[in-house]
């Protein structure tokens, strides 16, 4: 059973920046994707972040582009998301997941989930 634990959340300014962390509890090829998502309250939860096994592309929210970035290090078993230039609107829960079905972004193709991990963006 694949396993995930977030870590790193916590409280930020406009303009700051934070490092979510996810390790796993153990190293495994069989997911397609291993990405990042958030809900925000009362709004479905989204995509933001995820990187392919398949050919090891990282694709992003739009939304985030150019602010957020995802990496993994296998040798720890972690997956990693900076966020700079955080913005209000990034506030939410951001959980990590693994999908055997997909490497997309498709939230609904994703099987493994951590607990989450809270992220508010507020001055």
């Amino acid at each position: 059973q694949l396993e995930f634990v977030e870590s790193g959340g916590g409280l930020a300014q406009p303009g700051g920046s934070l490092r979510l962390s996810c390790a796993r509890s153990e190293f495994t090829d069989d997911y397609l994707a291993i990405g990042w998502f958030r809900q925000a309250p009362g709004k479905e939860r989204e995509g933001v972040s995820c990187i392919s096994s398949i050919d090891g592309r990282t694709y992003y929210l739009d939304s985030v582009k150019g602010r957020f970035t995802m990496s993994r290090d296998d040798a720890k078993d972690t997956v990693y998301l900076q966020m700079n230039s955080l913005k209000p609107e990034d506030t939410g829960v951001y959980y990590c997941a693994a999908s055997t079905n997909t490497d997309a972004l498709n939230v609904h193709e994703y099987d493994y989930w951590g607990q989450g991990t809270q992220v508010t963006v507020s001055s």
